[in-house]
């Protein structure tokens, strides 16, 4: 005959406290899972500075003039030229409106 041994049990106090205890550790980290996910999404910077790639490669094609201003999704973008000490640079400058967002980059002027 197997014999069987009396286990301890828990009481219900103490298993409402684990369960409680465990609810509350995955909702904390959900919530810093999902701001992490929002801040990388806000910040992603991938399009624009792939638009800005195209815009320097059209000012060293010719296909544009300088000043330059067009709205590209809703970025704001500028491209100018500008004088920085003895360097004669061209600015390409980007701000979303919307959150404030800043995306810059500069080539030496052609000649």
């Amino acid at each position: 005959m197997v014999v069987l041994k009396k286990l301890k049990a828990s009481t219900l106090m103490e298993t409402m406290v684990a369960t409680v205890l465990i609810v509350v550790l995955f909702m904390i980290a959900s919530l810093v899972m999902n701001s992490l996910v929002a801040t990388q999404a806000e910040r992603d910077q991938g399009g624009i500075e792939a638009r800005i790639r195209q815009l320097e490669y059209f000012y060293i094609s010719d296909k544009i003039e300088l000043p330059y201003v067009e709205e590209w999704q809703q970025w704001e973008i500028e491209v100018s030229s500008q004088k920085e000490g003895a360097l004669d640079l061209v600015k390409f400058t980007a701000i979303e409106p919307n959150t404030g967002q800043k995306y810059g980059s500069s080539i030496p002027e052609k000649k």
